[in-house]
């Protein structure tokens, strides 16, 4: 069995994901706000591997770029990048969790929830951020459209 197999809501995923991040503060104050433009793959050569490739644009010209490579095992996707480590599951038919924290900030970790419309042509995503005394002090919405 294949990935696509093993995860396929993870699998109604793939394709190119064109979105806006919105940063907020524990208050709601908006913090930062910029476009993203995700490619969510599956490799050919590995039938348990995922990859994912995150660009994001400011309105000021600034962009960013970051790979994500995953692999299967027990039931989840595994991140272990320079950049993050964590995993995801599948939840139900429509939402997949993930949680992470940063290489650079291991004492603060994320929660994320991704859900899939119907129809597989939209995505709502937010970030609970938590602190090293697992206080929650920011949050991401993420709203995308299938782009292909």
């Amino acid at each position: 069995m294949s990935l696509r197999d093993k995860m396929p809501l993870l699998a109604r995923h793939e394709g190119e994901w064109i979105g806006t991040y919105i940063y907020i503060d524990a208050e709601g104050r908006v913090l930062d706000r910029h476009a993203s433009h995700l490619i969510c793959r599956f490799p050919e050569e590995d039938p348990n591997s995922y990859h994912q490739t995150n660009r994001y644009t400011w309105d000021d010209g600034r962009t960013e770029e970051y790979q994500f490579p995953a692999t299967y095992r027990d039931g989840k996707i595994w991140f272990d990048t320079e950049r993050i480590k964590g995993y995801a599951w599948e939840v139900d038919d429509k939402t997949i969790v993930l949680t992470w924290y940063y290489r650079h900030e291991p004492e603060k970790y994320l929660y994320e929830m991704i859900q899939l419309s119907p129809d597989g042509q939209h995505r709502a995503r937010t970030w609970h951020w938590f602190d090293e005394k697992g206080e929650l002090y920011k949050r991401t919405i993420i709203k995308e459209r299938r782009k292909s």
